[in-house]
């Protein structure tokens, strides 16, 4: 009997809220907001915190006092730069809410917390609709499948319908958008029609449970819509309400673990590492990275926090004392993510003006170890530092945190496309490594893979050819280098790598020979590949063009003239949209061009839309002369062994020395 009662009990707790030595405690959940920039995101932000009686002032971003937007350029320009923490109670819910970047520029920022989110909420400008980076946004979103909540915004503005928005999220987004504001009959029924057997029981019972709702919002098979103006605090208590009955708590992992998501500094320049606990218990002081412990676990709530003495499974905190993290990557049982999907497509060298190289090198590798994407490099042939960025804005801001963090002032001079390379044909490519007393052969192939795929490695050789820890060798070292392609040395993307074949000594074979091997086989390959398999990349830019009627035109044979493409122009309020894709190269300045002829009255809202192939390769081949076999440290080359001592044995010429027949 005591037995069933527990049981009973448990269920209870799981289900409902209970009341521990006068606290109640709901179900915790960790939410996202985002949006395109000046959809009204941090604005909500802080409706929920005062809705929820969290906050007892309502911030504005126009005033410089929001809560979620405390750093000083944050004020300044009026936009979210970094992502925030703020925790809020309303009823039975706990939510822990990450307040993101709004701008296309800092996507990267945004990407970094989706690996850690229950839920998102996706503002929607009811003024502008499903804008460029919304739908960047949303198949992020769908990339790694978090359940959404949407927010139509600025519903108080003249003019907006809320049936034509519904209608456009339907037809743009996806057709299981439903308006969740007040659920009628109607809403019912079409959330039964989203499945099959979803919508067999409701016909059968005339009812649907709360429970089959949540499961299907928690699966993305619904998308709840609010309407309403974070301005005026109309919507956001149905939204509040919302999150709190439709929602469900993450289930914990069985065994401990932890995924960061961010890295920062605070004001007194110690390094924190955000993370979320995805099961079991963090705890003050556990030692997480050898000798390297959690000296404070930190709860922010804006720009303050509290100290705590563990997390529990679905916290998020701050951790003090660690200084080998990076965001994605997971501690414990948790797993590193997989690499950003949205990647920087501008190089800009740095001028340091009066400042010494090694002070600017120093911070520039902290914001780097807060921002990987930054990809900071020093050219010793230049002597010129290098960094990666997304676009003008994260340009500026970056010459502004040097100045306020740091007192560097900076410039940015010569800015450069960054260009990738794959393969439009499969390839065997061989890599030998016979130096005296040492050996490796090595046979992989190389396929195209899917556009936006990156590099994948795989293997189908038998244990009998090569043993286990040979083909771990093989593998491990694919994914320990950055592979660069034959046309212009730019990094090799889109292609998967498979070992096929190979040998080894049992004698003279050591890890180092299948690393040379695999590398040269790589190089090799793509050698072979040179003259008409290889292909050059350039990122695109897909754009949303509005001018007058009248300029429509010019702007149509500007897209022409810079190699781009565009739809069949619409006509909406009277102007001229265009929507269509050009090359990063050809419209990085055609902002301030569109201003001119338009006067300032033109608008141009561009976002990364992937690498294409390359509009002018031969031009930028011929421009760039690079010389793949005199690149020494990607040597396509051999090394065999005659004689007692090892030779070199030029690329076009290994296929006939190859001690292991080819596959292909």
């Amino acid at each position: 009997m005591n037995f069933i009662i527990l049981i009973l009990l448990l269920i209870y707790i799981n289900t409902e809220k209970f009341t521990l030595g006068g606290k109640i405690v709901g179900k915790h959940i960790v939410s996202g907001i985002v949006a395109h920039v000046d959809a009204g995101k941090t604005t909500l932000s802080e409706a929920m915190l005062y809705q929820s009686g969290k906050l007892h002032k309502f911030g504005r971003v126009d005033n410089g006092d929001a809560f979620l937007d405390p750093d000083v350029l944050e004020k300044k320009r009026g936009i979210t730069i970094f992502s925030h923490q703020a925790s809020l109670k309303y009823q039975d819910l706990d939510l822990t809410m990450l307040d993101t970047p709004g701008h296309i520029d800092f996507a990267s920022q945004t990407e970094q917390v989706l690996s850690v989110l229950d839920y998102a909420i996706l503002v929607i400008s009811a003024i502008d609709g499903v804008q460029g980076y919304t739908r960047t946004l949303w198949n992020l979103l769908k990339q790694y499948q978090i359940p959404t909540f949407i927010f139509v915004n600025k519903m108080d503005n003249e003019g907006t319908d809320k049936e034509r928005i519904l209608h456009e999220l339907k037809t743009t987004l996806i057709d299981s958008c439903i308006d969740f504001n007040e659920l009628s009959e109607e809403s019912v029924e079409e959330i039964a029609m989203q499945n099959d057997d979803v919508l067999e029981d409701f016909l059968n019972t005339g009812r649907l449970d709360d429970e089959i709702i949540r499961r299907m919002i928690s699966e993305r098979k619904i998308f709840p819509c609010y309407f309403g103006s974070a301005l005026k605090m109309s919507g956001v208590k149905e939204l509040l309400s919302g999150l709190e009955k439709w929602t469900q708590e993450m289930i914990p992992q069985d065994e401990f673990g932890i995924k960061a998501f961010k890295v920062s500094h605070d004001e007194h320049g110690e390094r924190l590492t955000w993370v979320r606990v995805t099961g079991g218990i963090l705890k003050n002081k556990t030692v997480l990275l050898k000798d390297q412990k959690a000296n404070q676990l930190r709860i922010y709530n804006g720009s303050k926090f509290e100290l705590s003495k563990e997390i529990q499974t679905g916290g998020v905190c701050a951790i003090t004392g660690l200084n080998d993290t990076y965001p994605g990557m997971g501690l414990g049982s948790e797993k590193n993510s997989s690499k950003p999907l949205i990647q920087p497509v501008l190089n800009y060298a740095v001028d340091v003006r009066d400042n010494d190289v090694h002070s600017v090198l120093i911070a520039l590798r902290q914001l780097e170890d807060e921002d990987p994407q930054l990809h900071v490099t020093w050219s010793k042939q230049l002597q010129q530092l290098r960094v990666q960025i997304m676009g003008a804005v994260q340009l500026e801001i970056l010459q502004q945190l040097l100045e306020q963090r740091f007192d560097l002032k900076v410039a940015f001079i010569e800015g450069k496309i960054l260009y990738k390379e794959t393969i439009v044909k499969k390839v065997e490519g061989v890599g030998h490594f016979e130096p005296l007393r040492h050996y490796a052969e090595v046979h992989l192939l190389l396929e195209p893979g899917p556009r936006g795929s990156g590099l994948t490695f795989d293997s189908s050789c038998s244990l009998d050819v090569l043993s286990n820890n040979w083909q771990h060798q093989v593998i491990t070292n694919l994914g320990s280098k950055e592979h660069l392609g034959v046309l212009i040395g730019a990094p090799i993307t889109d292609m998967k790598i498979t070992l096929v074949g190979g040998k080894a000594s049992n004698v003279h074979s050591v890890g180092g020979d299948f690393k040379e091997a695999t590398w040269r086989a790589v190089r090799q390959g793509l050698m072979m590949l040179k003259k008409d398999g290889c292909q050059l990349l350039e990122p695109w830019y897909r754009f949303r063009l509005t001018v007058e009627q009248n300029q429509v035109g010019r702007a149509m044979n500007d897209i022409q003239k810079m190699s781009g493409n565009f739809e069949t122009p619409e006509n909406i309020s009277g102007q001229a949209v265009l929507n269509g894709t050009a090359p990063v190269s050809e419209m990085q300045d055609y902002a301030q061009k569109l201003r001119g002829y338009t006067h300032g009255q033109g608008q141009l809202e561009c976002f990364i839309d992937g690498y294409r192939p390359c509009h002018d390769a031969e031009e930028i081949i011929q421009k760039e002369d690079y010389a793949p076999v005199s690149d020494l440290e990607n040597t396509p080359d051999s090394v065999f062994c005659a004689h007692g001592a090892g030779y070199p044995v030029a690329w076009d010429e290994v296929p006939k020395k190859a001690h292991v027949p080819y596959k292909i």
